[in-house]
This record gives structure tokens, C-alpha cells and sequence, in this order.
């Protein structure tokens, strides 16, 4: 029992020393590396990637001065256009104070903690460079030449035979300066050496590229316009609108808003005007007497309301519609036949000095008038005109007359068929020396017939043989 003793305070005596050995050594170990961190930076410690684990300031300093005096940072452009600039240019240099600065903030009786805390100081605060000469050298910059500028410019359409294609956007070459120069800021005080302006986003981009959900509306947009047929139809004569007339109309802005060309369409709508309109046209006329004549000159016939009509045929559009139509009149003849009198008509020879009113085909009545006098310079004008209105119980009113009438129905200006209760006598050569002053002096019954049976817009037919 007494041996069994011994051994284990042999073994404790043993012990204890070991121990104490060991924290000594520790202690030792702590002290010196306390010591050894005084002047050395931390290991793992870097500046911006730069290992200065172990090294003193002026070790750092003279490893910075060395990189600094060879540092050039390389602009990479579209283009596979590259340009440097380089540390000499913008007066870049480290600063020492800084760096001691950096080491001071070590503690160094912690310096167990930083060996497992990681602290990188970023390059700015051991590096300066002069502001203005940077801002002469980034003006210099060849991105910045205005003789190589492409501007930015969004996706576009093109216009095929099947419809749209969209056009890639194109990126161009200016530069957002602002952008830019931070960025090459951010390198330098970084020590980076290289930068691509396109990663970097320092390019102006367009608004809108092939891949944007606007472009491929408007695109939608585009094919629906003309993805139509418009058919104007006279007769036998007929106009198609349809995507080869209407993409020449059709304009994008920059945000991806389709317009209309009014002016283009105008100059379209005056085309059909052409074909449609009938106002002062020169008329083939059979008269009573199966004379065929041309009467020149008048207000009647159709006029296309020109406006209106550029107005609807782009709703029409943008409705998406495919119909057959008349544009918009803004004044309408009888019929839209070859002879667009129809059978609705009053016929004024004025050569025999007579009348004739024709309703659907059939005479009303008939009888002779006094017309504009001859010997006055008053002759009553040939043409096709319209009959304005109808009034009943008008007094007429000139520089040198006042006339009460009961029937009073104007065609052109103040020229007009009324009663003329001062005559007793119509027709023959009368008006040539005792004519009217432009107007039609009919008898009671006849003024009053025509007053009875017809309608403004009726066709007045006014002729001499």
C-alpha cells in the first residue's frame, strides 16, 4: 500500500512542472509576438488584396511606392478599343503618415483576436492623387472624341411584306461622364487595373432594346394597323387602303408610341377627293329636247369633307377594321350615279327662256320666265347650282329695289326662282333689254308649283344654248 503511494505523488510531482513549463513557454510566446506585432502588421492582413502580413510600415511603404510608381489603370471600350491612364498622369502617390496610421490602429496586446479577424483597410486611405490634374487626363480621353460619336438609338421597325420586323437597338458609343469618372476613381483608389466601361454601365444605353415588352406592343400595335383593307368604292371604280399605303402614315416616337403622318394622309385624302368629288365638274346634260350639252361652273356636286375624313380614316386604322366605304361628304349631290343630277331637277333654258321640273323622273310643270338682263351686263350665270332653302313671303333687296315675294327659292348667292307679281308678260327676248337682275321672274302658278313640290339640295340646272 505504502509503494502504491509513492507512485502517484511521483506522478503529480511530474505533472505540475510540465505545467507551469508550458504557460511560461505561452507566456514567452505571447510576449515576443506582443513585441513582434509592435512594428509589424497582423497576419492575413492585406491592403486591397496586397499581402503586408509580417511587414513593417516602412516595408509597406516601400512596397506601395513601387506599385503606386508603376500603377496605370486600363479602360476597356466598346469597340475592343482600349486607353490607359497612368499614375504619373494624375500625380497619384501613397501617403506614409497614412499608412502608420493604419498600423497604429492594431492593438497590439490583441493581437491573438486579429489573427482570426481578417481587416483589408481599403486602398483610399493610403493613396492621393490630384483632382485636377485626373479631371484634364479623363477630358483627354479618346471615348470623349466627338468625331467618333454614335448615339444610342432604341429598336426601330421595319415595314416587309409580311408585316413588321424589329430592328436591334444600337447601343452607340457616348459615354455618361458622371458614371464614368466615378468609376475610374473607385479603380485608382482600389488599385485596380483594368475597368470595362460596359460592366461598369458608363455607356448612355437606348431606352428601349429589341428584348423590351414597349417594343414588342408596339409591334403588335404596328401589325394591327396594317393587317387591314380599306376599300373606298364608287361604282365600278375602286381604292384599297391596306399596309403597303398605310405603314408610309405610321411613325414611332421615342416612347414606343405610334403616331399618325396627318399631312401624308391629307395628301391621301385629296387623292380620293379626286375621284369622289364632283363639285364644279363640267356635266354632260340631256336636255328636254334630247339635246346633249356640257354645263360648266355652279355650286353643286360632291365635296369631300377633307378633315373629317383624314379624321375617320385614322380611326379606322385604329379600329383595326377591314370595310368597304365613302369618305365623308361636306356637301352631297343627288345621286353618286355617272350623272350625279339624277332625276330630281329643275332645267333653266336660259336661250328659250323656259322651265322645266322634274321629280323622280316625272315633269312637275313647265312655263316660261324672265331671266338677268342682257343689256345691263345682268345675265343670270350658267351652272349647275343647288337650291339653298325655300321661303315663303321674302322681300328681295337691292342698291336701287325692294321686292315682295311669296315664293322665294335661292340657288346661287342671291340669285333665285321667285314669283313676279310686276310682270304680265314672261318668256321670249324680254330679258335681253328688260331682264331682272339675275334672277328667275317666274309666273304666280309656276313659282308657286315648284315652291310646293321641292326641296333644298334639289339640282338647278341653269344653260344656254
Amino acid at each position: 500500500m505504502r509503494r502504491k503511494r509513492r507512485d502517484k505523488n511521483s506522478k503529480s510531482s511530474k505533472v505540475v512542472p510540465g505545467i507551469m513549463i508550458s504557460l511560461c513557454a505561452l507566456i514567452i510566446i505571447y510576449l515576443g509576438m506582443t513585441i513582434y506585432f509592435k512594428n509589424n502588421f497582423y497576419f492575413g492582413s492585406t491592403i486591397n488584396g496586397i499581402n503586408i502580413a509580417g511587414k513593417t510600415v516602412e516595408e509597406v511603404e516601400k512596397e506601395l511606392s513601387s506599385q503606386i510608381d508603376t500603377y496605370s489603370l486600363e479602360l476597356e471600350e466598346r469597340g475592343d478599343i482600349k486607353e490607359q491612364i497612368k499614375a504619373i498622369d494624375i500625380g497619384l502617390k501613397y501617403d506614409g503618415n497614412k499608412i502608420k496610421e493604419l498600423k497604429d490602429e492594431q492593438n497590439t496586446n490583441s493581437w491573438v483576436p486579429g489573427l482570426f479577424k481578417k481587416k483589408d483597410p481599403v486602398m483610399s486611405k493610403v493613396v492621393t492623387y490630384d483632382e485636377e490634374l485626373l479631371n484634364k487626363s479623363f477630358d483627354k480621353l479618346s471615348c470623349f472624341d466627338s468625331s467618333n460619336k454614335i448615339e444610342p438609338k432604341n429598336a426601330s421597325f421595319n415595314y416587309t411584306d409580311d408585316g413588321y420586323e424589329i430592328v436591334d437597338e444600337v447601343k452607340g458609343n457616348i459615354i455618361n461622364k458622371d458614371a464614368l469618372h466615378d468609376s475610374i476613381v473607385d479603380a485608382i483608389i482600389n488599385s485596380k487595373s483594368k475597368i470595362n466601361l460596359e460592366t461598369e454601365n458608363c455607356y448612355k444605353e437606348p431606352q428601349y432594346n429589341s428584348k423590351s415588352q414597349e417594343v414588342i406592343d408596339t409591334k403588335d400595335l404596328l401589325d394591327k394597323y396594317t393587317d387591314l383593307k380599306i376599300t373606298y368604292s364608287l361604282g365600278n371604280d375602286t381604292e384599297v387602303v391596306d399596309g403597303s399605303k398605310i405603314h408610309n402614315w405610321l411613325h414611332v416616337n421615342d416612347k414606343m408610341e405610334v403616331t399618325f403622318d396627318e399631312e401624308k394622309i391629307s395628301n391621301y385624302v385629296y387623292k380620293i377627293s379626286s375621284m369622289f368629288n364632283t363639285f364644279e365638274d363640267t356635266r354632260g346634260f340631256v336636255t328636254t329636247t334630247k339635246k346633249t350639252i356640257k354645263v360648266s361652273g355652279g355650286n353643286y356636286g360632291w365635296i369631300v369633307d377633307k378633315s373629317k375624313e383624314v379624321k375617320d380614316l385614322i380611326q379606322t386604322i385604329k379600329n383595326g377594321q377591314s370595310i368597304t366605304k365613302e369618305p365623308i361628304y361636306s356637301q352631297k349631290a343627288m345621286s353618286r350615279d355617272k350623272n350625279d343630277i339624277g332625276n330630281t331637277y329643275v332645267e333653266i333654258n336660259l336661250t328659250k327662256q323656259h322651265l322645266w321640273f322634274y321629280k323622280n323622273g316625272a315633269l312637275v310643270v313647265e312655263g316660261d320666265f324672265v331671266s338677268g338682263n342682257a343689256s345691263t351686263n345682268t345675265l343670270t350665270p350658267a351652272g349647275t347650282y343647288i337650291l339653298n332653302y325655300k321661303e315663303k313671303n321674302a322681300t328681295l333687296k337691292g342698291e336701287d329695289y325692294s321686292s315682295p315675294v311669296e315664293f322665294w327659292m335661292p340657288f346661287n348667292g342671291n340669285i333665285g326662282i321667285h314669283d313676279a307679281s310686276w310682270r304680265t308678260e314672261f318668256g321670249k327676248n324680254i330679258y335681253m333689254t328688260n331682264g331682272s337682275h339675275g334672277c328667275i321672274n317666274s309666273p304666280y302658278e309656276l313659282a308657286s308649283t315648284i315652291f310646293k313640290n321641292i326641296d333644298a339640295g334639289t339640282p338647278i340646272v341653269c344653260f344656254y344654248e
